[in-house]
C-alpha cells in the first residue's frame, strides 16, 4: 500500500511539474512579447486567382493572402480616422490531424493593405496547446511589435469590442473593452512611423511569431458586428469592402463574407 500510494504521489508530482500553471503560462507570453516574438504583419499576397461574382453581381474573393482573412476598406490618403468592431471570443481549436501550438490572431486597423508602411492595430490572440486553450490582448503600431495589455482577462464565449482611433497620422489610441467582465483598457501612441490611412480593415490574422507564421488554429468563426470606420465626413461600413481569404500551400483557409452591418471569417481549412 505504501508502494502504490508513493507511486501516486509522484504521478502527481510529476503532473504538476509537467502542466504549467496559470501564472507561469503568462509569464512565458509576456516573455515571448518581451523578446518581439509576436509581429502582425502587412497583407501578405496570395496565389493569383480568377475573379467571381455572385449573382447579385458582387465580386467575391478578389484576392487572397497567406496571412490575412476579412475586409478592407481602401480610399485616398487621410481617409479613415478609427475602426471598430465586436466579436465573441472563439474557443480555438487543432486542425484535423494536426498537434502542437496553433495560434491566430482578431483584430481591426488601420493601414496594412494598400500602405504597408505603418499599421495602427488591436485584438485577441488565441492559442491551442496541448489541449489548452491561451488569450492574449494586445495593442500594435507596426512595424514595431506587439504588447500585451494587462488588467484584462479573455475567456472564450467572452463579447469584446476592439477600437483603433487615429488622431493624426503618427499617434492614436487602441482600445479594447471585455463587454463580459466590464473591464477596459487603452493604449496611446506617439511619435510613430506616419500612417496613410488609406485602409480600414476588419481581420483575423494567421501571425508572424520567430521569423515565420504560427501554425494556424481553427478558430471556427469569428464575426465582427458593430462595424464601422470613422473618416473626417463621417462613419461607413465594410458593405462593397474588398474580401480577403487566407490560401496557404495552394489551398483556401478560410471563407469570408461582409455586409452594412458584420464581416464574417470563417476557417474552412483541415
Amino acid at each position: 500500500m505504501f508502494s502504490a500510494a508513493l507511486f501516486c504521489q509522484v504521478l502527481l508530482a510529476t503532473a504538476a511539474f509537467a502542466i504549467p500553471t496559470s501564472r507561469e503560462r503568462l509569464a512565458q507570453r509576456v516573455a515571448r512579447r518581451a523578446a518581439g516574438a509576436h509581429l502582425s504583419h502587412p497583407k501578405a499576397p496570395g496565389s493569383d486567382r480568377v475573379v467571381e461574382v455572385d449573382a447579385l453581381g458582387n465580386v467575391t474573393h478578389p484576392e487572397f493572402s497567406s496571412n490575412w482573412a476579412g475586409a478592407v476598406l481602401v480610399a485616398g490618403s487621410n481617409t479613415f480616422k478609427s475602426v471598430t468592431g465586436t466579436f465573441t471570443v472563439p474557443t480555438p481549436r487543432e486542425p484535423s490531424g494536426a498537434s502542437g501550438t496553433h495560434s491566430a490572431s482578431a483584430w481591426v486597423g488601420i493601414d496594412g493593405d494598400t500602405c504597408g508602411t505603418a499599421i495602427l492595430q488591436t485584438g485577441i490572440d488565441f492559442t491551442i496547446s496541448g489541449g489548452r486553450a491561451s488569450f492574449d490582448a494586445w495593442y500594435e503600431w507596426f512595424p514595431d511589435f506587439a504588447h500585451d495589455f494587462s488588467g484584462i482577462s479573455i475567456s472564450p464565449g467572452n463579447s469584446i469590442t476592439v477600437t483603433v482611433t487615429a488622431s493624426s497620422l503618427t499617434s492614436g489610441t487602441a482600445t479594447i473593452i471585455n463587454h463580459s467582465t466590464g473591464q477596459q483598457v487603452s493604449h496611446s501612441f506617439s511619435g510613430q512611423p506616419s500612417l496613410c490611412q488609406e485602409n480600414a480593415e476588419w481581420i483575423v490574422e494567421d501571425f508572424e511569431e520567430n521569423g515565420g507564421l504560427v501554425p494556424l488554429a481553427n478558430w471556427g468563426t469569428v464575426t465582427f458586428t458593430g462595424v464601422s470606420a470613422g473618416t473626417s465626413s463621417g462613419t461607413v461600413t465594410p458593405a462593397g469592402a474588398t474580401i480577403i481569404d487566407m490560401e496557404q500551400n495552394g489551398r483556401q483557409l478560410t471563407s469570408v463574407s461582409a455586409s452594412s452591418s458584420s464581416v464574417t471569417v470563417t476557417y474552412t481549412g483541415p
